[in-house]
């Protein structure tokens, strides 16, 4: 079983930044992917960025240049830094750890508001 907590969400003005974090706990050694997803009020769940064990990193369009994600695989932890934050990135941002057998583990989400 594998327990995925993130942090570091809250209100920043438009252009600020913000840096999320996500520990995963528990039978962590084989996770493969690890990564950011979002879901803004009325949306659906959208990927933003995802990072496999190797470092092979997958962003969003709408979020390249501006967010970078990063992995710590000793701490079993991924990074979220955002820089240039729009009111449109105003959403839930959830963590995900993947284990090829079992799928997606999620965590419970943190809230991250854009004020314009």
């Amino acid at each position: 079983q594998v327990q995925v907590v993130e942090s570091g969400g809250g209100l920043v003005q438009a252009g600020g930044s913000l840096r999320l974090s996500c520990a995963a706990s528990g039978i962590t050694f084989t996770i493969n992917t690890m990564g950011w997803y979002r879901q803004a009020p009325g949306k659906q769940r959208e990927l933003v960025a995802v990072i496999t064990r190797l470092g092979s990193t997958t962003y969003a369009d709408s979020v390249k240049g501006r967010f970078t994600i990063s992995r710590d695989n000793a701490k079993n932890t991924v990074y979220l830094q955002m820089n240039s934050l729009k009111p449109e990135d105003t959403a839930v941002y959830y963590c995900s750890a993947r284990d090829p057998r079992y799928g997606s583990y999620w965590g419970q989400g943190t809230q991250v508001t854009v004020s314009s």
